[in-house]
């Protein structure tokens, strides 16, 4: 009799297995379920030694298919030069560290931690390893003040107190049966994090800096088991753990207990060829002449003593910008109407436009 693993597949048996959750009321002990919108066919006589979990094979057709896409999204690219060329594929153009850090992350299972200027392409990493593997990219935006409820789940408190008030009208209330119902998965609404636990998924923790330091201690089980606790409800823990991508623009320092639990990579500004490439690619109905003269300008740009130097983002953003003028390279007269595309303090324009001939100039 073959043994089969959660979340494997089986040789012998040639099927896909399945785990039931289980959840706890009140901290108490938890009680064998099976997982939301699953149909479970009878079980077979393949079952691991331990009588919870129940392992089952799935009979449901679309259960069928979203264990098999699960499967394929586990497995993933094979190197770092496939990533590569995946992420290229999608719009993405990695350099090769960056590449490395991702292709690390995913292949070990730990957090990815990007810091970097804003506008070098942290987020849009994110965003492309979510096309790449195939799975739902959860964003999780911090911000100063943010929490649990926020971030990881709530209680539907007005539908609880609106199915307690229904049963009391129909009278005969069990108060034991009552409670286990209102801490049930019904009324739970999940948020990112939560959401992130129970499908394959790339979960996105944006701008972490702008977050308090309770936060990010709140962050560290989830970071390290890729599971979280809810008192009422139980420990929820990811089948398949999400690809985690923490960006941070640094303007505090990320504490050293989420560093430790992360593979950390600095984003640096993309090369001139790299840079031009991007442009080209995200704006392809400007000329060619015109993505390379924006990315050179932005590059002299990022030498000059700035409040805010221009990332990429800019460089895309002003392409299009002289594009919608009509400019087929970066000219003098409409790159000085459109500065604000780029420059977004009224010093830095100011101080740029005292010599913008110059940085237009083309190379000898």
């Amino acid at each position: 009799m073959p043994t089969c693993l959660p979340g494997s597949w089986c040789q012998a048996c040639g099927k896909w297995w399945a785990r039931t959750t289980t959840r706890g009321r009140r901290g108490g002990v938890g009680t064998t379920r099976q997982a939301a919108g699953a149909c479970f066919g009878t079980p077979p006589p393949c079952r691991t030694a331990r009588s919870v979990p129940t392992l089952v094979h799935l009979a449901d057709p679309e259960v069928d298919r979203e264990v098999h896409r699960r499967r394929r999204h586990v497995q993933g690219p094979e190197s770092v030069a496939a990533l590569v060329d995946d992420l290229a594929r999608v719009g993405y153009l990695a350099d090769e560290g960056t590449a490395t850090a991702a292709w690390l992350a995913w292949r070990t299972s730990r957090p990815l931690l990007l810091e970097g200027e804003p506008g070098v392409g942290k987020t849009s990493l994110a965003t492309a390893l979510a096309q790449v593997l195939g799975r739902d990219l959860v964003r999780l935006q911090c911000y100063e003040g943010i929490d649990a409820s926020a971030a990881l789940y709530d209680w539907d408190h007005p539908r609880q107190l609106l199915h307690v008030r229904a049963l009391e009208a129909a009278g005969g209330v069990d108060a034991d049966a009552l409670e286990h119902d209102l801490w049930s998965r019904r009324f739970l609404l999940p948020r990112p994090l939560l959401r992130s636990l129970e499908a394959p998924s790339v979960l996105l923790v944006d701008e972490l800096d702008r977050a308090d330091d309770e936060f990010e201690a709140f962050l560290l089980e989830l970071l390290s088991d890729f599971a979280v606790t809810i008192p009422e409800y139980g420990t929820v823990t990811a089948e398949v753990p999400p690809l985690v991508v923490v960006t941070s623009n640094r303007t505090r320092e990320v504490h050293d207990a989420l560093k430790r639990r992360c593979y950390y990579h600095w984003v640096e500004h993309p090369d001139l060829d790299r840079e031009t490439e991007i442009v080209r690619r995200s704006v392809p109905e400007a000329d060619a002449a015109l993505a390379a003269g924006v990315a050179r300008v932005v590059a002299r740009l990022r030498d000059e003593d700035l409040l805010k130097a221009p990332g990429v983002a800019e460089s895309i953003d002003w392409a299009r910008t002289l594009h919608a003028l009509g400019a087929t390279t970066v000219e003098p007269a409409a790159a000085a109407r459109t500065l604000g595309a780029v420059l977004k303090y009224r010093e830095d324009q100011q101080r740029v436009a005292a010599h913008l001939a110059e940085l237009l100039a083309e190379p000898a």
